[in-house]
């Protein structure tokens, strides 16, 4: 089996010197998404809540550029920089995953970037 980098045509560009998404035969390994819009560049920070929903919409073009879905994914990781939106991420998380949800690490730590949250993904191609 052979590595192969995917950069998404339609996601944000990848922030420094790795790939977004490291297909291995049927896995995908994909690289923390953070909340920035890939139409314009620019950072979400309207909320907390705005936030959250374009990280997972970025997670979810990377998932579909890796020829998945989110049905697939198998473990994410969230970094989150303040527990006490753990709740609310909650809310949002279970409109993009259905059931039955991949396997998740919620880590308490500073995303880069000044942003609130940041999630990973390992998924079933």
């Amino acid at each position: 089996m052979n590595r192969e980098a995917i950069i998404p045509q339609n996601g944000p560009p990848p922030g420094g010197p790795y790939s977004p998404i490291i297909r291995y035969g049927d896995v995908a390994y994909i690289s923390g998404q953070v909340a920035l819009d890939p139409a314009t560049g620019e950072g979400v920070r309207d909320s907390f809540e705005a936030e959250t929903h374009q990280v997972l919409r970025n997670l979810r073009t990377q998932v579909e550029a890796a020829g998945s879905s989110m049905d697939k994914v198998l473990k994410t990781t969230v970094f989150l920089e303040d527990m006490d939106n753990f709740a609310r991420l909650n809310e949002i998380y279970v409109e993009y995953f259905p059931e039955p949800r991949p396997a998740r690490s919620t880590i308490n730590a500073a995303p880069p970037g000044g942003y609130r949250v940041e999630i990973e993904a390992i998924v079933g191609c």
